[in-house]
């Protein structure tokens, strides 16, 4: 078996599902296994999987939320794979993603780890595509608000490069260097244990690299992250780490870091409370009211988005909200310049267009949100909701 690739999912089926058609489209004649972890979903998830996917995946059912790690060691433990591939649910990878990092993988027997070019739903390039060591020293300047550094920003976006830390949102993983290192900590229930497996496979001997082969993250669409539990959970994983690996320093050295840590945490609260209280006196507008939505694929998926967009009320351009783009065809030479400047939201139809021309098309137009559709499940999924027929 070359890969396995496992996917914890929580309460985001309509994302894990385009998640999984882009991983089985991805390894297509590949010697593959797919693992799906579902966290004591409510919405349905394990059900909905088995009859969309029957026995093309391994849908490992939980009776609790067990957190991201304990999932994922799982299905580790079952995996067959030469090479395991993490990979978070609210993700799709580009047709050619996974072999190029395999192949890259195949070429450096020296990588342990290797992570890949993430989109956010707006197009634009994510920085935590690519991480440093949150030492004592990066640490502090990052809690200050100086993160060039942490962001390992002096690499080149188009060529590999080595890096110190892997995303969590995908990281392929030699089998072997799993069994060397050992699985992900699960003193860590979400957030962290990415950077605590990053550095123990460099204190192994092994090499982290980013491979410029890209997918989208939707960022956080299986939590909520202006709860309050998002901010514990995070800025604890935070202190976790910063306990594991520096705690033995000197309390000079080590007071300032966790001073900063909760100082950040206390900024985050005050931010969601701000947020909460804005809601609760109607003076701020719900993100779906302020997104005008264009539509591009075949014209059996535009009619069927227009239909969604008038019985739910959205807002669709009076004219030009359309760009037919044929089976099969590549993806038009940018949308015309109407629908650019008149649609904040872009959604493509992922049956006739590869998510590799769905990420190079909204990687030319930045800042316009990233939207899809599929007849399978007659839903558009946006960066923040799933719209129903």
């Amino acid at each position: 078996m070359k890969l396995s690739v496992i996917i914890v999912n929580y309460n985001v089926r309509y994302f894990v599902e385009q998640c999984i058609v882009s991983v089985q489209r991805a390894t297509q004649g590949m010697d593959c296994e797919i693992f799906v972890v579902d966290n004591d979903s409510g919405d349905g998830s394990a059900d909905y999987l088995k009859e969309r996917f029957h026995d093309s995946i391994t849908l490992i059912e939980s009776s609790h939320n067990l957190g991201f790690a304990k999932a994922n060691n799982i299905a580790i433990r079952q995996a067959r794979g030469e090479y395991v591939l993490l990979l978070n649910p609210d993700t799709f990878v580009g047709e050619d993603s996974l072999r190029s990092v395999v192949d890259f993988m195949d070429a450096h027997p020296q990588s342990g780890a290797v992570g890949v070019m993430m989109h956010n739903a707006d197009g634009t390039v994510a920085r935590e595509s690519r991480r440093g060591l949150p030492t004592p020293y990066v640490s502090f300047l990052k809690m200050l608000g100086f993160s060039k550094r942490y962001y390992m920003s002096h690499l080149p976006w188009d060529q590999p490069a080595r890096i110190d830390v892997v995303s969590g949102a995908f990281m392929m993983l030699r089998h072997e260097t799993l069994d060397r290192v050992g699985l992900l900590d699960e003193d860590f229930f979400m957030y962290g244990e990415d950077i605590d497996l990053s550095y123990r496979v460099l204190k192994a001997g092994y090499e982290n690299w980013y491979v410029p082969a890209r997918m989208v993250h939707y960022k956080g669409e299986s939590t909520q992250k202006t709860s309050y539990r998002y901010v514990h959970v995070f800025y604890q994983a935070m202190l976790i780490f910063f306990r594991k690996h520096y705690g033995h320093l000197s309390l000079l050295v080590t007071l300032p870091i966790k001073l900063a840590i909760y100082f950040r945490a206390f900024i985050a609260l005050i931010q969601m409370l701000y947020s909460y209280l804005q809601e609760s006196l109607g003076l701020h507008t719900h993100r779906s009211d302020e997104v005008v939505y264009a539509f591009m694929g075949s014209e059996q998926m535009m009619a069927d988005c227009r239909a969604i967009a008038r019985r739910r009320g959205l807002s669709v351009p009076a004219a030009g909200s359309s760009v037919p783009a044929a089976a099969g065809s590549s993806v038009p030479g940018g949308f015309p310049a109407g629908v650019a400047a008149a649609c904040s939201c872009m959604v493509y139809d992922t049956d006739t267009l590869s998510f590799e021309q769905i990420i190079t098309e909204a990687a030319s137009h930045p800042r316009i949100l990233i939207g899809t559709y599929s007849s399978k499940s007659h839903v558009i999924i946006t960066p923040w909701e799933v719209i129903r027929k």
